[in-house]
Formats: C-alpha cells, sequence, structure tokens
C-alpha cells in the first residue's frame, strides 16, 4: 500500500477500513480533495524512538535561494 490515495468521500464512507490498512501494513495513506493531497493518515510512532530529522523530512516544500530576505516588504532601518 506504499503510498496509496483516496478521496475524501471514499474514505469517509471507508475510515475503518483503511485505518486497519494502515495500522496492518504500517504505510501512510494520502488522503485526496479533488485530486489534490490534503491529509496523510499513518501509524503512531512514539516521539522517543523517533530521529528528529526525520520528523522534519519533507517538510522544506522549496528552497530557492536562501540569502534572499523573507518578506515582501522592504526593511527601513534607523527608525
Amino acid at each position: 500500500m506504499p503510498n496509496k490515495q483516496v478521496s475524501k468521500s471514499e474514505f469517509k464512507a471507508k475510515a475503518l477500513e483503511y485505518f486497519r490498512l494502515v495500522e496492518s501494513s504500517g504505510e501512510s495513506l494520502i488522503v485526496t480533495d479533488h485530486g489534490k493531497p490534503t491529509l496523510e493518515v499513518r501509524p503512531y510512532r512514539p516521539e522517543a524512538k523517533r530521529d528528529p530529522l526525520n520528523v522534519l523530512r519533507g517538510s522544506v516544500l522549496r528552497y530557492d535561494d536562501p540569502l534572499e530576505p523573507v518578506g515582501e516588504d522592504e526593511w527601513e532601518a534607523g527608525q
């Protein structure tokens, strides 16, 4: 079941079945809304055993230029 995707309406109708599938397989399930991924259902793993880097893996969506200003407004110095 790696990276299995289901729509919200299908998930709603069969939620318990999908929970059991995720629990037994250990793989995550992606729930989509109009074809776009919106939720991830995955097995619980105690925090003590989780590697902090693995927790953050995949959380950076874009990394274009680290030296560019963060906001759109110009910073005013000396005020």
